[in-house]
């Protein structure tokens, strides 16, 4: 099912998705489900894994079944939609469901004894909720406000990722689909590959920033107002605080959760810009971002859950916008599903180099010089395809 409405005057708009960006707050509640009817209902293992199971079946589903929303905010309308303080309390009440669901998982995992499987259960829904932190700290993190910049950096320090707030504001938002993005994946490029460029690359990119800007401002890199070192410390009383409770063997385990937790944003920076490429200028400076450089999904429960996270396309072009009155352009790159289908895809490569390398190339309009592409493939990949070798050397 797809929905489009036309342009309405701003005196008659409602937001008919008011009330459903309250999934953005109750989809990450599900990862308390398993550890509350484990203790509370019946000591089940299977319960552990109803959060997993909904974030990789049940909304690819639902997904599917509810189908896609092209619908925008009028212009004149935006101004009253974005100063409508509900969307941000919204967000705010975010910040202490994902701290309680964070806290609640590692006592839980603290004080039962479960098999290997009970253990991986817990881990991978404690990361998820940290992914959910990832995609709040991310709609915080544009805002000018000191309040929900510093909500963006108390949030990312649960998984140990504060560096996030640097690096994508200042690094990917600046680097995005060209070869020096390290969150910008490749065609070609596995997401077993990406990870290992994505993630270092991301720490150090965040660490030079700051690093740079310590310097012109005449502080120390080690200076407190380093916003790389000041989420970190957060992070280190926090997970400090938790072995100092239930000891150091929850050291490997605290690790993972924030691994898969990384390993949410990984995921998501894969799909989001895999193959695109930004024109290179005559003087060497790529040009503007544009809404065709981002991948969009306008697939309904998925962007309830995520902020309009999915609305990729509008956001990189205009960063600061709220994500209540994101909108959808014609003729954008579209993925097939939400992000929780396409992470499943992205799990096998050969599967999503099947789908997706066929939508890339029709993206681009089979035009090598607006790939960007995972070098060493580059050759293999032109001869598969049957793309002009010219013009990709042009």
């Amino acid at each position: 099912m797809t929905t489009t409405a036309s342009p309405m005057p701003e005196a008659t708009y409602v937001d008919r998705k008011r009330y459903l960006w309250l999934f953005s707050l109750l989809v990450p509640m599900t990862a308390l489900t398993g550890p509350l009817l484990y203790m509370f209902v019946s000591p089940k293992i299977l319960w552990l894994w109803l959060p997993t199971v909904f974030s990789y079946v049940v909304i690819p589903v639902l997904d599917f079944i509810i189908g896609e929303d092209l619908s925008n905010p009028p212009e004149e309308a935006v101004p009253a939609l974005e100063a409508d303080s509900y969307y941000r309390y919204v967000t705010y009440a975010l910040v202490p469901v994902l701290w309680a669901s964070f806290l609640v998982s590692v006592y839980f995992l603290g004080t039962h004894e479960l098999p290997w499987y009970g253990v991986l259960a817990v881990i991978m829904s404690a990361g998820g909720t940290l992914g959910y932190g990832l995609n709040l700290g991310h709609e915080l993190g544009h805002k000018k406000s000191g309040l929900e910049r510093w909500l963006a950096k108390i949030t990312l320090a649960l998984g140990f990722y504060g560096h996030f707030f640097v690096e994508h504001n200042r690094g990917h938002h600046r680097d995005v689909a060209t070869p020096a993005d390290p969150a910008s994946a490749r065609m070609g490029e596995s997401i077993y590959r990406f990870v290992f460029r994505e993630l270092p690359g991301a720490f150090f990119r965040a660490w030079d920033l700051e690093a740079e800007r310590m310097e012109r401002c005449g502080k120390s890199v080690w200076s407190l107002d380093n916003e790389v070192i000041q989420p970190a410390l957060i992070s280190i009383a926090l997970y400090a605080a938790l072995i100092a409770i239930f000891g150091l063997e929850m050291l490997p385990i605290l690790l993972l959760i924030a691994f898969w937790g990384a390993f949410q944003l990984t995921q998501a920076n894969y799909i989001e810009h895999y193959g695109l490429l930004r024109k290179q200028l005559a003087n060497g400076r790529f040009e503007r971002c544009q809404p065709h450089h981002s991948w969009n999904s306008n697939h309904l429960f998925s962007n309830w859950a995520l902020f309009h996270l999915q609305r990729h396309s509008d956001h990189h072009a205009h960063p600061t916008r709220r994500y209540q009155s994101l909108r959808d352009f014609p003729d954008l790159p579209r993925l097939p599903n939400g992000y929780f289908g396409m992470y499943l895809l992205a799990y096998v490569p050969p599967l999503w180099f099947h789908v997706m390398d066929k939508r890339l190339l029709d993206a681009v309009g089979r035009d090598p010089s607006r790939i960007n592409f995972e070098q060493a493939k580059r050759r293999k990949l032109m001869r598969r395809y049957r793309l002009d070798d010219t013009s990709a050397e042009a």
